[in-house]
């Protein structure tokens, strides 16, 4: 398996793994929207079909890249994890001093995922989703594990 950066030949292979997991191309953090078909990002190809993604963004003045979407289509094989290590890379590269990223309070897995990894859970937007839904109204009431999906939980890892 192979890391590739995007560029923009692979747009559209990216843009619609984008939608076939978010439903869409717009994605809505701390309220914020974010258009997915403009971020940086790196995938991983297995046989001509994706099967992982990471998607940032870096704000050059304040030396930070926020993680905007993180997806493996084949779970503890390694790929969310290649992935990460490639932004820390690219953080690293690009002098910046810190990785932030958000995720919810359903996804238990993300919450495991990301903290045996090195990440530091350093906020709680509660009830952010409320917000988020009148931006995006197709963000379920439910989420995974069937928990209800209510909050943001900010994650971050200093370089």
């Amino acid at each position: 398996m192979e890391v590739c950066r995007i560029i923009e030949k692979d747009r559209n292979l990216v843009n619609n793994f984008i939608i076939n997991h978010w439903y869409s191309t717009k994605m809505i953090i701390r309220g914020k929207e974010i258009d997915m078909t403009s971020v940086d990002g790196f995938y991983i190809l297995s046989e001509s079909n994706t099967i992982g993604l990471i998607t940032y963004l870096i704000d050059e003045e304040s030396s930070v890249i926020e993680i905007t979407s993180l997806d493996s289509i084949k779970e503890n094989q390694g790929i969310g994890t290649m992935l990460i290590n490639r932004v820390i890379e690219e953080a690293k590269e690009c002098n910046v001093k810190k990785i932030v990223l958000i995720t919810t309070n359903d996804n238990i897995n993300a919450l495991k995922f990301y903290q045996k990894r090195g990440f530091d859970m350093v906020h709680l937007f509660h009830n952010a989703l409320d917000v988020s839904r009148k931006l995006k109204p197709e963000i379920p009431l439910i989420g995974q594990n069937s928990i209800p999906l209510m909050h943001e939980i900010e994650f971050e890892m200093i370089i």
